[in-house]
């Protein structure tokens, strides 16, 4: 109970409006989808008129469409707009600077993606407010609550190694947390972070995916026992099944899969039945679009963000760069959002072959998690005709295996040229996250 009042007490000396906004999304995440949508679609009109009246970006494409902020009512209507990408903003990056910025508390940020060339935006304050209150909901999904003891496993992008180690340890204590960095995954600290989680007993373990992997099999081939949360929450990279199971296996819990970005401001969460990921609407709209750009209720497509809040630069139908599959169903836990049944995962995380077809990194990895001896991996395409795979072997790797994964790709490719190579180490991406795939082509 301490912890719950000195969490909460600290949260609201920050922002007053904490408690109560948290109360009413509580609320929310069991209203009708008709009732969350009527709210969206409100927060969407306010939002079509701030842009047209402040942003000049937007002012010009409305102009050029011949449309009004009246036009743009419903999030169907969505459609008359054209779709944003980064590339866009870099271009007209001043045009997109609201008139009215000056009177506006925001945050600069940047991402460095998964080409690792930063990405910079600004975050309005309340949104970046809503966004926290919005991740302790979807926490809820795995029992979490407010105040409960947290461990961070995870890089620069939620926060773990970025900050000077006062603030840290301040914020672990008001927010009764542990922040251990994936960038520093050595075999010594991978020993401390399992004296840190059997001393600290965190109700909730969340990370990225690697990383969290990456500990597991490192608890697993030591022998090294920890006391098992109540439930692990993985987010920022895909997770595949056999991930899944391991991480299970060892820690004893269950996994939650998360989805969230902070530029476009879409997230969703997994929920105790397992089924679906619940996509949250109070920050954010969330399309998922066919090759034509038009939205889709069933099937495989591009995700597309639109900001309710982030007025001080506002992303209207943002090409998040990611690939969802949408399904038209009710969870069985009671929640009424729209569902994702997985995502599928990133633009980069897709190869081209010669002939023209374009090949999903899942069907790449799943022929390396059958594989013995592969203690790491990583595809790279740098070129339209050549696969380079990097490899750590293990000592009791068998080399005629190369032979059979170069069959099973070339089943896809015979045009594929595939070169293997022995490397030490696999570098993770700026942020401290773990890319199976890299496709440097421009697709």
């Amino acid at each position: 109970m301490l912890n719950k009042e000195l969490f909460t007490c600290a949260h609201q000396v920050c922002d007053w409006r904490f408690y109560s906004t948290y109360q009413k999304l509580v609320v929310n995440q069991y209203k009708t989808y008709k009732e969350l949508e009527t709210e969206q679609e409100t927060q969407l009109k306010h939002m079509m008129n701030f842009v047209y009246r402040n942003v000049p970006y937007y002012r010009k494409v409305f102009g050029n469409l011949k449309l009004r902020p009246s036009d743009i009512q419903k999030i169907e209507d969505l459609e008359k707009l054209p779709i944003l990408n980064k590339s866009i903003i870099r271009e007209n990056w001043n045009d997109f600077i609201p008139v009215n910025l000056k009177s506006m508390s925001f945050y600069d940020r940047a991402t460095g993606g998964s080409t690792g060339s930063p990405f910079k935006y600004r975050l309005s304050k309340y949104d970046r407010f809503l966004s926290g209150v919005i991740l302790y909901r979807g926490w809820g999904y795995a029992g979490y609550e407010l105040g409960d003891k947290m461990v961070f496993l995870a890089g620069s992008s939620l926060g773990v190694g970025t900050t000077p180690k006062l603030v840290t340890k301040f914020h672990e204590i008001v927010r009764n947390i542990r922040k251990l960095s994936s960038f520093d995954m050595t075999y010594e600290n991978l020993n401390k972070y399992a004296e840190i989680i059997n001393s600290f007993e965190p109700k909730i373990l969340t990370g990225y995916v690697s990383s969290i992997y990456f500990l597991a099999n490192f608890l697993d081939e030591n022998n090294i026992s920890v006391t098992s949360p109540q439930g692990i929450i993985t987010t920022a990279e895909k997770l595949f099944p056999n991930v899944k199971n391991k991480i299970e296996t060892v820690f004893g819990c269950d996994v939650y899969d998360s989805y969230g970005l902070n530029d476009g401001g879409v997230t969703a969460f997994e929920c105790s039945e397992h089924e679906y990921l619940h996509v949250d609407t109070e920050r954010s709209i969330m399309e998922v679009v066919d090759e034509n750009n038009s939205q889709i209720g069933e099937g495989k497509g591009t995700i597309l963000a639109t900001s309710l809040y982030n007025f001080a630069m506002p992303f209207i139908r943002y090409d998040t760069g990611d690939i969802g599959y949408i399904v038209d169903d009710v969870c069985s836990c009671g929640r009424n959002h729209k569902l994702l049944k997985e995502i599928i995962g990133r633009q980069q995380d897709i190869l081209q072959t010669p002939e023209g077809k374009y090949i999903y990194g899942g069907f790449f990895t799943h022929i390396f998690w059958e594989i013995n001896g592969i203690k790491e991996f990583q595809i790279i395409q740098k070129k339209l005709d050549t696969l380079i795979i990097n490899i750590i072997a293990e000592e009791n790797f068998d080399e005629d295996q190369l032979n059979l994964i170069r069959e099973i790709i070339q089943t896809k490719s015979n045009a594929w040229n595939v070169e293997f190579k022995y490397v030490d180490k696999i570098n993770k991406t700026a942020a401290g996250k773990y890319k199976y795939i890299i496709n440097e082509l421009k697709l």
